[in-house]
């Protein structure tokens, strides 16, 4: 089964909200999402994903078979940083380590990098997540360094890992 990025569709709020309600993902996400995460917080980001500024947020839908698996973005930075984005993605505990996050980081990077003046895609996962840290790594990107103390997740302070993947070092 191979997996493709897609332009989010309202109908994929059943399979987001499955996803997200996982407290496995959430420890590996960013705070801010709703726990426990309903049909109607999918519908809301969807809205917003499909709204959002299309020079600014290249958001997609991870999907095999037609069914959504996870997420994937990158978002432009602004000021002197304005040719740079940052990546964040994830996939449903099922689908893990099948390849299917390195398909999609390989595809959005190389549409963000081919559809927009973007010159830099980074990303930062915590320390502890080696998984998507090899991700990234089979993505082709480059560790930079550790970020350490940077981050505080579940009441932890957390070291968090700096990858970057340049429009030239692009395959």
């Amino acid at each position: 089964m191979d997996c493709t990025i897609r332009k989010w569709q309202i109908d994929d709020q059943y399979d987001l909200a499955k996803i997200l309600n996982n407290q496995k993902i959430m420890n590996h996400l960013r705070d801010g999402l709703p726990y426990p995460y309903t049909v109607e917080d999918a519908k809301e980001y969807i809205s917003s994903m499909l709204q959002a500024n299309q020079e600014k947020m290249f958001a997609f839908a991870i999907s095999v078979d037609e069914h959504v698996i996870g997420s994937i973005s990158v978002t432009r930075l602004d000021n002197i940083h304005y040719c740079t984005g940052e990546l964040g993605y994830y996939i449903g505990e099922y689908y893990w380590g099948k390849g299917y996050a390195t398909s999609a980081v390989k595809q959005v990077c190389q549409y963000v990098f081919e559809h927009s003046d973007i010159i830099r895609i980074f990303a930062e996962p915590f320390a502890y997540n080696t998984a998507s840290c090899r991700v990234l790594e089979k993505a082709g990107f480059i560790y930079e360094g550790t970020l350490h103390k940077n981050a505080i997740k579940n009441g932890q302070v957390q070291d968090m890992k700096m990858y970057a993947l340049l429009r030239k070092e692009l395959k």
